[in-house]
């Protein structure tokens, strides 16, 4: 490069399914900064469709009329080159495709190559992969030409495959790697996302230009953090994590020098709250939903999945109710009380009392006895399921389910009571994060908003007398996390000096669990390996490490 490129980074947020939507958002972008005099404007992976639009891409309408926004857009574009996101349909077979758009013309489109079939991902399901792209040469307003790297998201992540894309291109000569991604949120995946980045340029020593998506869609969040970074692999500009914006960025000419940038050293409590906010906040205004209500139960589950939902939604628009029963502890419900006071959120108090003695008279009459043990613990969570569902019917509120991961891995939970709801917002934080998480909102609160009391008791579910939960989170945490994330198997962790007899009870447990995890409402992933769309166990499942 020759002269500075002024480059401007589109780190935004589509919705899957509102292509006129998406498109028109584009097409203002496009015209303020082809006003503004900039060289190249890049959005992320499939922006025009919003990611990842799953079975749509079988819907052949839709994918047509994604073309048609791609027409619209290039009929739009003037001396700045615009590199966009969209399915690209070639009559026979669909591609996740980048659209090149530059004087009023599509130039080109460039395929993605690799294409992830794992976890999350199911893109040989819609995708053809591209096995044919070259460098792209394309002349900017100040005359210059230069040949783009031009590839997408996966396409970085191919140190185990041996189909290198980046290698092919930049053994053919590029001047500018471009790469547009719809890559979700994992806890420090962006440190792992640098990494690849900075081995593509010292192998090439050429700069690199990243573009990610940012949002909440379904099950899944984007943390954006865009980057750019010079043939020196010194970091020019990084984009915020969780944030929209529009990054306008100087990639100087590879003959000058200028200021660098440090990769953030970002807390994990910070990116997984951060991450859980935006999820919560994106899945209710893209479903059309504005309040949220839960259940207050003076535990430490409810008072954090309250505060997320006070930081994405505003107290306002959160309703925290308490259901006491004859078993719960006066400080619960002062806990419960303490800690809307604190968040300012609406709050209720409605004991379950009657009706809990109204079924029990029912079952007396049939059975002779009211029902005792477990039965009658369930009873209790399901008529607070069916309250906190009636005060969702009556003003449209969702209710956000309270659960942790480790309790739903281990069926420490109750199908139409405490699983009831329409996003589980916890379900893929680990009890001993729901604690760090809780310390690190009064921490940046400066108060102790989620009470003292909350965080230090020892936690129960208060379903039957001097009840307290069956587990020792400290030890069954870490367990739990090596079974579901790390698929550590019965021999691996008793090598690693884990009770044998308790390996075997948690694998007993989370097996055996799986039909009440497959009811359970959508979850938001921050963790490498999530319940929901990323798990697919059999609920009919004979195979066995326990014996």
């Amino acid at each position: 490069m020759n002269h500075d490129l002024k480059l401007v980074i589109a780190q935004i947020n589509p919705i899957v399914g509102a292509l006129q939507d998406n498109a028109e958002s584009a097409l203002a972008i496009m015209e303020n900064m082809e006003k503004s005099g900039k060289d190249l404007l890049v959005f992320p992976e499939m922006f025009i469709p919003g990611y990842p639009p799953q079975d749509l891409i079988l819907e052949k309408h839709f994918v047509l009329e994604n073309q048609k926004m791609v027409d619209k857009l290039a009929a739009a574009s003037g001396e700045m080159l615009t590199l966009i996101g969209a399915i690209h349909y070639d009559g026979i077979d669909t591609y996740n495709g980048v659209a090149v758009l530059q004087h009023g013309k599509l130039v080109q489109w460039v395929n993605k190559s690799l294409l992830p079939t794992y976890d999350v991902f199911d893109e040989w399901r819609y995708f053809k992969p591209d096995r044919d792209n070259k460098p792209v040469s394309i002349t900017f307003r100040n005359g210059e030409t230069l040949r783009l790297g031009i590839h997408v998201c996966e396409d970085l992540w191919d140190e185990n495959i041996d189909y290198k894309i980046c290698d092919i291109l930049g053994d053919m000569g590029v001047d500018l790697f471009v790469n547009l991604s719809a890559s979700p949120f994992v806890t420090n995946k962006y440190v792992e996302r640098s990494r690849l980045i900075l081995n593509k340029i010292k192998k090439y020593n050429k700069p690199y230009v990243y573009v990610n998506l940012v949002g909440g869609q379904d099950q899944l969040v984007f943390d954006g953090m865009s980057m750019v970074a010079n043939h020196k692999a010194e970091w020019v500009h990084i984009c915020p994590q969780f944030k929209e914006g529009i990054c306008e960025v100087t990639l100087p000419a590879s003959s000058a020098t200028g200021p660098s940038v440090r990769l953030p050293d970002i807390p994990n409590e910070e990116q997984v709250f951060r991450g859980l906010v935006l999820g919560v906040h994106d899945y209710f205004s893209k479903t059309g939903h504005t309040k949220a209500v839960l259940g207050l139960s003076g535990g430490i589950d409810s008072a954090v999945t309250a505060a997320i939902a006070v930081d994405a939604l505003g107290a306002e628009n959160v309703l925290g109710i308490a259901m006491p029963s004859k078993y719960s502890s006066e400080h619960s419900v002062k806990d419960a009380e303490l800690l809307a006071r604190n968040l300012g959120i609406n709050y209720l108090n409605v004991p379950i009392s009657t009706i809990f003695n109204g079924f029990q008279d029912t079952y007396s009459q049939i059975l002779g006895e009211p029902i005792s043990g477990l039965p009658e613990e369930n009873l209790q969570a399901r008529i607070r399921g069916n309250i906190l569902m009636s005060f969702s019917n009556k003003d449209g509120s969702l209710l956000l389910t309270t659960g942790n991961k480790t309790e739903i891995a281990l069926g420490y939970c109750t199908l139409y009571g405490d699983m009831s709801g329409g996003l589980a917002v916890i379900s893929d934080i680990g009890k001993r994060m729901v604690y760090s998480l809780a310390n690190y909102y009064n921490h940046i609160n400066h108060s102790d908003v989620i009470p003292q009391n909350t965080i230090t008791k020892e936690p129960s579910a208060e379903l039957r007398e001097n009840q307290v939960d069956p587990f020792d989170y400290e030890v069954v945490g870490p367990l739990v996390n090596a079974i579901i994330e790390e698929h550590s198997d019965l021999s691996t962790l008793i090598s690693e000096g884990w009770d044998e007899d308790l390996v075997k009870d948690l694998l007993h447990k989370v097996r055996m669990n799986e039909y009440k995890r497959q009811q359970m409402p959508p979850g938001i992933r921050v963790s490498s390996k999530a319940f929901g769309i990323g798990r697919r166990m059999p609920i009919v499942n004979h195979y066995r490490q326990d014996k």
